[in-house]
């Protein structure tokens, strides 16, 4: 208690409204009623208890209740959503009823059964921004939470809300099961089998407020080229353009975002002349693969951006499957016995001698049976395609007469190595 006679605490506050309640109501005002005291009896109330919540206020569409703990907010909120889509397995899309949670930790005032102060109104605002059965929690929340519970959350940046002062950081909370996992692994499992790139809002550098149009056109044409490449996945543009304008620490970004390479750059103007500077990073390694710095007349802005983007993009996909390639090398491998039947097949084929390329062909047939990540080995008695082959890649033959296949697909250590070794010209 204050000297006012104020009582104040520091609490975790759980905000949540039901979305499109009005069209709800106006569509069928009894039926929505009696459906969403059935959710409150048999799964929200019971919640709100299980994780020793109080509930503070109903607000027809929506509620408000106080926790002691920010794990069990979160927990509660989680629980509340994952129930809600189930319940709702079977309704018709407009008779359901989904919710927009949000979670605060902040100092309250309490004033008999009631609360008020900033905690509760962050919590209020940031619930606004959930998705539809989502929910989303402010930076103090994540802070309290994020080493205790096994979630991975998705960072949405800092956000002016209506009537408060600062920018408010927010952070996406996974609802379904697919979305969770433990640690790293999980952001592992959940990326594609190739690089993924993400390539950050480039900087305008110039003061020149027209050419923020340009740097943010020029960065969504490099998305937009980079997506065409099969083999990269690229961060989409939402999630990328949420770290406009902000001071970032890259690994962070690259880890929040689940991208092994960022790119990033920045565009001046002096005059009639633009420069654009552009990087290639390793984010798990944190350094430099590749920077490039072009100068051009602004004679036609979207030439210029058309012109960067092509002079980009020919060079990003060729730096980054080298930079896997040399990631892959770096890799120890899984087998040391059947590794060094690989290199002891590369020593003898460097010989150049029919003798010694036919001892080098068995020392490459015997590893692969007991190595997973091995490539296909050559069949016996096969004469491998000539010296043309030393290139990364090279096929191997399977029939005589039959279409090569390429073997070495697997970014794994062995593919520099051995497909490069397969090429030999037998003497």
């Amino acid at each position: 208690m204050t000297r006012e006679g104020i009582e104040r605490r520091l609490a975790a506050i759980l905000s949540a409204d039901v979305v499109g309640f009005s069209r709800l109501m106006g569509e069928d005002e009894t039926g929505t009623l009696a459906r969403l005291k059935v959710h409150r009896a048999e799964l929200i109330d019971p919640e709100i208890a299980r994780h020793n919540g109080r509930m503070v206020k109903l607000m027809g569409d929506g509620a408000l209740v106080e926790f002691a703990s920010v794990v069990d907010a979160v927990g509660c909120a989680r629980a509340i959503q994952r129930g809600m889509v189930e319940r709702n397995v079977g309704v018709a899309e407009g008779q359901r009823i989904e919710f927009w949670v949000g979670v605060n930790v902040g100092d309250i005032i309490v004033d008999g059964d009631d609360i008020y102060g900033d905690g509760v109104n962050v919590a209020a605002r940031i619930e606004a921004l959930a998705e539809t059965g989502g929910i989303c929690i402010s930076r103090t929340a994540r802070d309290q939470v994020r080493d205790k519970l096994d979630i991975i959350l998705g960072d949405m940046g800092e956000v002016e809300v209506k009537n408060i002062a600062r920018p408010v950081r927010i952070f996406r909370v996974p609802v379904n099961d697919i979305e969770e996992g433990a640690g790293d692994a999980a952001v592992t499992s959940a990326l594609p089998d190739k690089p993924t790139i993400a390539v950050l809002p480039f900087d305008n550098m110039s003061g020149d407020a027209e050419q923020e149009f340009f740097a943010d056109g020029l960065t969504e044409d490099i998305l937009t080229a980079l997506s065409r490449f099969r083999g990269l996945f690229v961060i989409s543009r939402n999630l990328a353009f949420v770290y406009k304008g902000k001071a970032t620490n890259l690994q962070e970004v690259a880890r929040d975002l689940g991208a092994q390479y960022v790119v990033e750059g920045s565009v001046r103007k002096a005059g009639n002349r633009v420069r654009v500077t552009v990087q290639l990073i390793d984010a798990e390694q944190d350094r430099h693969i590749w920077a490039e710095r072009y100068d051009r007349d602004l004679e036609d802005i979207f030439a210029v951006q058309d012109e960067v983007t092509t002079a980009i993009v020919a060079t990003l996909p060729g730096r980054v499957d080298a930079a896997t390639q040399e990631r892959a090398e770096r890799k120890r491998p899984e087998n040391m016995a059947a590794h060094k039947f690989v290199m002891a097949g590369k020593t003898l084929h460097h010989r150049s001698t029919k003798v010694d390329n036919k001892r080098s062909s068995a020392c490459w047939i015997g590893p692969s049976s007991s190595t997973p990540n091995a490539p296909t080995p050559i069949p016996g008695g096969l004469v491998p395609w000539p010296s043309r082959g030393f290139m990364a890649g090279a096929p191997t033959a399977t029939k005589p007469g039959t279409r090569p296949s390429n073997t070495c697909g697997s970014r794994s250590p062995w593919m520099t190595t051995t497909a490069m070794s397969i090429g030999y010209s037998p003497r």
